[in-house]
């Protein structure tokens, strides 16, 4: 007799560290759902790809900026758990999804600042505080910050400054969830080539140079860099590892 599967819900699944984390998971055996905002297509082929890897997927549309539609993100993702898996809660949550910005201090404006607090703290922590009655006790967390909350490159921040505070509500998610055996912690990748920030790190030779000879292993990260780590995190064995945050950066700014 197999074990029931675990489920995880992945904010921001249907590209890159989010459709890489979604991937590494249904490899280790765990269902998925993943959130979109507006890559619908996107969306639909993750569902695809780990449906090929023989685990059960789906797609729901979720703004993380927009915590009215959080109530209804809830209700809409317990009938998906009813109608597939036969469950009301979810046994892992990856807060993931998240938008770029560069800009001085000097030269960052009142709306950029409050889309990103929208999308990385207000977001994360209401998102979070509606999920908690759907996720299962002894489950886990994990909440994507970034490197740049360790270094400091100029341009971010604002950005930098909202993952800090994701990285201080972990502590406080382990603390307040510890009674319920739900562990927390926050994963802090470094530069990696996907299109996020306009693919910056990607596309612009100079920038991934100069993160490549900054970075002990010598080049730039990539999503599959990443996912597993996720994954890892999740693994039935990681339990113990809580209020931690892991830096994922192969060594930048050492």
């Amino acid at each position: 007799m197999t074990s029931e599967a675990k489920i995880a819900l992945i904010t921001g699944g249907s590209r890159g560290l989010g459709r890489n984390a979604a991937l590494a998971l249904a490899q280790a055996g765990t269902d998925v759902v993943i959130t979109y905002k507006s890559q619908e297509m996107e969306a639909a082929h993750v569902v695809a790809e780990i449906t090929a890897l023989g685990r059960k997927a789906t797609a729901i549309q979720l703004d993380t900026a927009d915590t009215s539609s959080f109530s209804i993100f809830a209700e809409t993702l317990g009938g998906k758990l009813n109608t597939i898996w036969s469950r009301n809660q979810i046994d892992f949550l990856v807060n993931n999804a998240g938008i770029g910005a560069h800009a001085s201090i000097e030269t960052t404006s009142e709306d950029t600042f409050d889309q990103l607090m929208s999308v990385h703290l207000k977001g994360v922590f209401f998102l979070t505080q509606t999920l908690l009655p759907v996720i299962a006790d002894g489950g886990r967390i994990v909440n994507v910050s970034t490197g740049l909350t360790r270094f400091s490159l100029p341009g971010y921040a604002a950005y930098a400054m909202m993952k800090g505070g994701v990285e201080v509500f972990t502590r406080y998610l382990a603390k307040e969830l510890g009674p319920r055996g739900i562990a927390v912690n926050t994963i802090a990748p470094g530069a990696i080539e996907t299109d996020f920030g306009g693919g910056v790190v990607r596309d612009n030779a100079a920038v991934n140079t100069m993160i490549a000879g900054q970075t002990a292993l010598g080049r730039v990260g990539l999503p599959d860099d990443i996912g597993p780590v996720i994954a890892s995190l999740l693994a039935s064995g990681a339990g113990w590892v809580n209020a931690q945050r892991l830096e994922a950066s192969g060594g930048m700014f050492l």
